[in-house]
């Protein structure tokens, strides 16, 4: 298969997986996603699988799972049998049977006690080659004061730290989920980075000095000044490809020089609140 026709396949897989996530609510059926890659009936669970690694069924199961992990985890008013009545299964018991499966965890267990090291492992996304628009610009960045808490483990460990976060603010009151911006400094590389080395900051805007805190929320600011900025939409799993590009394809032919303050995210939106392939994530080079 030749470097276009290859393209092109990942491409019309990429809309179906944008499709499934778009849609995980409806009945999902393989003619319906046929006609979205415009692939025959016939051959497209072979050319689905072989892209993704999994068939239609699993990929569609494991989607409305992940969706659903995050639910559980991050809305705790949300009960279980909505949970899984937005998965899609006909009962609370069918979908803990099905949960516990994918993820060694029953919905109510890993709500408690989610072990996200096992279930990164599980919901590893397939790497599907997407094209990247550069499409960056050069703003001047405002000073913004922020609560930061810093995450120093492994990268899979980050919606531990994620949980803690959103404790304080809720105890807090200090930044209002509807009305602060969130923020991720980006000081290392997950895909090469060491586990044990690997440094995250996570941030949202603050108008008031932070008091002392159980979850060691501490002020901070992000610093005003030049930056390159470009946007990212969809997953978050697909960030770095998106820093790499910007690192390797845009700054050499820039002419810019880097300033001493790390690559950071400004999270427009966020999973589960919206779907994957809806989230859009600012993405900030530091510039002097």
């Amino acid at each position: 298969m030749n470097g276009k026709a290859g393209k092109s396949y990942a491409d019309k897989i990429n809309q179906v997986c944008d499709y499934i996530s778009e849609h995980l609510d409806d009945d999902l059926s393989i003619e319906r996603l046929s006609l979205v890659a415009h692939f025959s009936k016939f051959h497209f669970h072979r050319q689905f699988t072989a892209y993704t690694g999994l068939t239609v069924a699993r990929y569609i199961l494991m989607t409305r799972l992940k969706r659903a992990s995050h639910q559980l985890v991050f809305n705790k008013d949300d009960r279980i049998i909505d949970i899984a009545l937005d998965a899609r299964f006909e009962n609370p018991e069918s979908f803990s049977r099905a949960f516990k499966k994918a993820f060694g965890q029953t919905p109510s267990q890993f709500r408690q006690q989610p072990d996200w090291n096992d279930w990164h492992q599980k919901c590893r996304p397939p790497i599907i080659e997407r094209n990247i628009e550069m499409n960056v610009e050069i703003i001047n960045f405002t000073e913004t004061n922020i609560a930061l808490l810093k995450h120093r483990a492994a990268p899979n460990l980050i919606n531990d730290s994620i949980s803690s976060f959103i404790a304080w603010r809720k105890e807090s009151g200090l930044s209002p989920e509807h009305s602060s911006k969130i923020y991720g400094l980006a000081y290392d590389d997950p895909d090469t980075t060491e586990a044990g080395k690997f440094r995250f900051d996570l941030c949202s805007t603050v108008n008031k000095a932070i008091p002392a805190n159980a979850q060691g929320v501490i002020s901070s600011v992000i610093p005003g000044g030049r930056c390159a900025r470009i946007r990212h939409l969809g997953p978050h799993e697909a960030l770095s490809t998106t820093v790499c590009a910007l690192y390797q394809e845009w700054l050499p032919e820039s002419n810019e020089e880097l300033r001493d303050f790390p690559c950071f995210f400004h999270y427009i939106n966020l999973f589960p609140a919206v779907a994957e392939h809806e989230l859009i994530t600012d993405i900030y080079l530091p510039l002097k």
